[in-house]
């Protein structure tokens, strides 16, 4: 046992904490309600259910990888630490003046969402530079004093420092923290030139901000943590899951704690793309619903689509722009509020309408008996017969199927004039349409075709409303992994050490320079590395090289993929044929006679991933013997039907089973609709298609 490896991955979600532990081959989980006042009595109590299970202890663990909602849930909940913005004149009210766009067009009573800051902690100094990154206003300490000392009279907690083009220029930032080390030297700082150096002022200023007003929340929380686990015993490393789908240390978590904000779904991400390059697929639609949210993402060639600018917290039906946005590294996913504790109502227009809004752990749903009252995406599930009462999360809670049908009755139901059951039925189908819809739109935002895609579907609530999503969207196959209850969590324990390095700096193909680009690629490939090397020493690293691209005059860049010998020998007629392969992919056309501009240049530093063993797909060789019947709603049928239950654990390889059917385990339970059939696939996974 002392000889082999000893992993846990641990995933913070909104409802449930899962747990993951690896001894060796051999994998033992489970899941806890999260604890929203200290979330790591959740992780310890998941560790120790783990570890016993396994006959081990926590001292014997060699590695905790580790991914939270808690950065997340501070922005959205505005539970940060009293911070301040430093900027220069002139900027002081752009995190709320934002772009000026209108992400409701029509809409003439549109509110926008407040800044993370109000105007009254917003400070700005003199200092100036200009776009090429040369110093037009000096900056002094004098200019500087003034300001930190009305800073330390407010008694802020943690400093945000954003000053026009320091992404070219980082002379004024620095000096800026130099003068509040000295003056507050408890007091927090972050910087935009090391946080986000990168174009567009509105981005970088929120993304500084809002790393500053999670960081004293984060470090808090993870020096806790780092004591809990101690005390347990455990000994070894932890590591943190970043939204770029790579690990960093604690240490570098603690300082960039913004890069934290989309870790729990990114690890989703790359437990999808290993079920991808086990199955040799090059297109899957991740699908990633848990208690409080639903992540999609697209999967080409094994690989989660990145991007480098996100929104948290979208206030306004879920619309692109009503967010906040964060300019970090980030694996591109669609997410709206549609978990299994998000709750329904009733709208002035009578419609149901599902989430943001969750009923999370505390209470959780109606059926949960913790003292919840409004109808949840749960309570609808549990009424259509797609959950046992006795066995949910492996039988160690009851649910109550009465509670949940007067919820259904009293939030819907009465309003609307149809019976417990109708509501549960309206209710599935605005959720599953949600998706379904959310999908559609994040596939054709990305020139995509769903129809020749595969599902992939984790995450607690997922397989119950996988089949039904890919009837509504045409999609003809669907993967459950084994695991697929705590997919995130395992997705932990599958991603590389990375990090990803950023710049931006402005150049035209017309006037390319080779020796600039030399040193600025090999300056970003040295940061990356530097901080990869912080969680290993001794692995061999890789650079992925990225620059984003657009004609002259766009508003917005393309991710273009150099090679290594692209990028180390860079040439202009080089960079034009890459940028003008995927302008065609994405919009099916080039644009004749425009010269082309780099904005943003990019190295990720990653370890070497691990080996993927390639799965022996098998045909159906036998029916399944099943383990009873329940009655299961059928909505393409929009009736109640006979479907046959069986126990995950009870398939052998081979096995087959038609729809309708329901296929139960601790952390899941899959439902396999009227128009399909599963199989079981050797590696255990669920393989559901179109019946023939």
């Amino acid at each position: 046992m002392s000889q082999k490896s000893v992993r846990l991955g641990v995933d913070i979600g909104g409802t449930f904490t899962d747990v993951v532990l690896e001894v060796g081959q051999v994998s033992h989980s489970t899941k806890v309600l999260t604890t929203y006042s200290a979330p790591e009595t959740a992780i310890i109590e998941g560790m120790r259910q783990v570890c016993d299970a396994a006959g081990i202890t926590p001292a014997q663990i060699d590695q905790i990888i580790h991914g939270t909602t808690l950065a997340t849930n501070a922005l959205i909940e505005r539970r940060g630490a009293k911070t301040a913005l430093i900027t220069t004149e002139g900027f002081r009210d752009v995190i709320e003046m934002r772009t000026e766009s209108r992400f409701e067009q029509y809409d003439l009573n549109l509110t926008l969402p407040e800044p993370l800051l109000p105007r009254q902690c917003r400070y700005t100094l003199p200092g100036r530079m200009d776009a090429s990154g040369a110093e037009l206003v000096p900056l002094t300490r004098a200019q500087i004093e003034p300001v930190v000392a009305q800073i330390a009279t407010a008694g802020y907690q943690s400093v945000a420092v954003g000053l026009i083009h320091s992404y070219l220029n980082d002379t004024h930032e620095r000096l800026v923290r130099d003068v509040l080390a000295e003056m507050l030297p408890e007091v927090m700082v972050s910087l935009s030139c090391e946080v986000s150096p990168q174009m567009r002022e509105y981005e970088r200023f929120n993304t500084v901000v809002a790393n500053a007003y999670i960081k004293p929340l984060m470090k808090s929380y993870l020096g806790r943590l780092g004591g809990r686990l101690a005390g347990e015993g455990v000994r070894c490393a932890i590591f943190l899951m970043h939204s770029g789908g790579g690990i960093i240390s604690l240490e570098n978590a603690a300082e960039f704690p913004v890069r934290l904000v989309e870790s729990g779904p990114a690890g989703g991400a790359v437990f999808a793309a290993t079920i991808a390059s086990r199955y040799g697929l090059d297109k899957v639609l991740s699908f990633d619903m848990g208690g409080t949210t639903a992540k999609i993402c697209l999967i080409k060639n094994q690989t989660p689509k990145t991007s480098r600018v996100f929104e948290v917290a979208r206030t306004y039906r879920f619309k692109k722009g009503s967010g906040m946005p964060i300019s970090i590294p980030v694996i591109d996913m669609v997410e709206i509020g549609a978990g299994g504790g998000s709750l329904a109502h009733v709208d002035g227009m009578r419609q149901i309408r599902v989430g943001p809004e969750s009923a999370g752990s505390e209470p959780g749903p109606a059926c949960y008996g913790r003292g919840g009252t409004r109808p949840a995406v749960t309570d609808a599930d549990l009424v259509l017969g797609r959950l046992d009462p006795d066995s949910f999360a492996g039988g160690t809670m009851t649910l109550d199927a009465d509670a949940s049908r007067k919820a259904l009755s009293d939030g819907l139901g009465d309003l609307l004039e149809m019976d417990a059951a109708t509501a549960a039925f309206g209710l599935a189908e605005v959720v599953d349409e949600n998706m379904a819809n959310a999908a559609r739109v994040h596939a054709v935002e990305n020139g995509e075709d769903l129809s020749e895609y595969t599902m992939i579907a984790f995450g607690g609530a997922a397989p119950l409303h996988a089949g039904r999503l890919c009837e509504k969207l045409g999609v003809a196959r669907l993967l459950v992994p084994q695991g697929a209850g705590v997919g995130s969590a395992i997705g932990f324990l599958r991603a590389p050490f990375s990090f990803e390095a950023n710049r931006s700096v402005y150049m035209r193909l017309t006037a390319f320079e080779v020796g600039r680009i030399k040193t600025l690629l090999a300056d970003l490939q040295a940061e990356a590395t530097a901080f990869v090397r912080t969680c290993d020493a001794t692995a061999e690293i890789l650079s992925e090289f990225k620059v984003y691209m657009r004609y002259v005059g766009q508003g917005w860049e393309i991710p273009v993929t150099l090679t290594r010998a692209q990028a180390m020998a860079p040439e202009a007629a080089v960079f034009e044929a890459r940028f003008t392969e995927e302008y065609v992919k994405l919009f099916g056309r080039a644009v004749a006679g425009m010269d082309i501009e780099i904005t943003v240049w990019s190295v990720n530093a990653t370890t070497t991933p691990a080996e993927v063993s390639v799965v022996r797909e098998v045909a159906a060789s036998g029916e399944a013997a099943s383990a009873g019947t329940r009655q299961l709603f059928d909505p393409a049928a929009g009736a109640f039907v006979t479907a046959r239950t069986v126990a995950r654990s009870g398939l052998c390889e081979g096995a087959a089973l038609s729809g309708p059917a329901v296929i139960t385990e601790d952390e899941t339970t899959i439902i396999v609709p009227s128009s399909r059939c599963a199989l079981r696939q050797p590696d255990g996974t669920i393989d559901m298609r179109i019946k023939p």
